[in-house]
């Protein structure tokens, strides 16, 4: 088959304009990275924890999950870590005599669950929109019936937090959802209504970030009133307690790590030493559609010529036909 200059030049031109049409768009100027005006989240003090694992024990009972037994004593739910079957645990640190609580070498607690990013990887890494985040208040949820069990959110996870039904014959992705089914009816999330000295506090995002850098203000071994349960509702019904202020790591984990996160932790210890990984401040969502829109814009080229070739071979099978 010849194929001649002028019609080579104006397949170019008609692939242009067939490429133009499409007018992509950077997927980075059609996400949007901002948090809810509304979000909702959590503020965990490690410094206030005393491990009494109230918190996973209404965390099973208001979500319906089964008991785990990490041990030969089936009598004691007593996961080690999060499964299909734990949404929410309480782990600990201890190095040296463990003797001090918050404290290096001594001991510390760190709660585990789902972090509701404010860029969730997950949602990002879902091919079927299984995962989504509420525009509204900002939870990262999971819809059972759209899910086809490809795990992706599981590896795009950050934090390691969804997990699978491998026992399962019908199996699914199992991650704390924040208690979405409480907060529809007004409530607030389980885990936070069961813990007893405020160690794990729900509010509005922004709310929580100002009671965080209060906390972090504080000048260590004076009495402080901190909220309990909930810091909107303390704030209206003088839900307090007296607590000793701690020495705090000068940081509020979550606030910038893979662009923000609504649960937010403070700690005595380096975040680190208690099983939390150092992450960059922007997001690995954002990331790669930054690195998706390059390669996608470069293919556009491509493209071009392509439809040009496509149109030559037409225009030369016409006198055949």
């Amino acid at each position: 088959m010849t194929i001649r200059r002028r019609d080579f030049l104006k397949g170019i031109v008609a692939g242009t304009i067939l490429a133009s049409t499409g007018k992509p768009v950077p997927a980075a100027a059609e996400r949007d990275d901002r948090m809810p005006a509304a979000a909702v989240g959590i503020l965990y003090d490690a410094t206030l924890c005393i491990g009494c694992q109230a918190c996973m024990v209404a965390c099973k009972k208001a979500n319906d999950m089964e008991y785990e037994h990490s041990g030969p004593d089936e009598i004691w739910d007593n996961p080690r870590d999060l499964s299909s079957k734990t949404l929410n645990v309480i782990k600990k640190f201890q190095h040296g005599d463990g003797l001090t609580k918050d404290s290096d070498p001594g001991y510390a607690f760190v709660k585990r669950h789902c972090m509701h990013c404010v860029d969730p990887s997950c949602v990002s890494a879902c091919p079927v929109s299984a995962m989504t985040k509420s525009p509204v208040n900002g939870v990262v949820n999971y819809n059972k019936k759209a899910c086809i069990g490809c795990r992706y959110c599981q590896i795009a996870c950050p934090f390691n937090i969804p997990k699978f039904e491998w026992d399962s014959p019908f199996p699914t992705i199992v991650k704390c959802q924040l208690c979405s089914h409480l907060l529809a009816k007004g409530g607030i999330s389980a885990c936070c209504s069961a813990c007893p000295t405020g160690a794990s506090l729900f509010g509005p995002v922004q709310e929580l970030m100002v009671e965080a850098k209060r906390r972090l203000g504080m000048k260590p071994g004076v009495y402080y009133d901190f909220p309990v349960s909930n810091i909107a509702g303390g704030a209206g019904t003088g839900s307090f307690q007296s607590h000793k202020a701690a020495t705090y790591v000068p940081e509020l984990y979550g606030e910038d790590e893979v662009g923000g996160t609504q649960v937010l932790m403070l700690s005595g210890v380096p975040f680190d030493k208690l099983g939390l990984p150092e992450l960059p401040d922007r997001s690995y969502a954002a990331l790669s559609d930054g690195i998706q829109y390059a390669i996608y814009k470069g293919m556009v080229y491509p493209i071009v010529v392509l439809a040009g070739l496509i149109y030559m071979a037409r225009k030369q099978d016409e006198p055949k036909k």
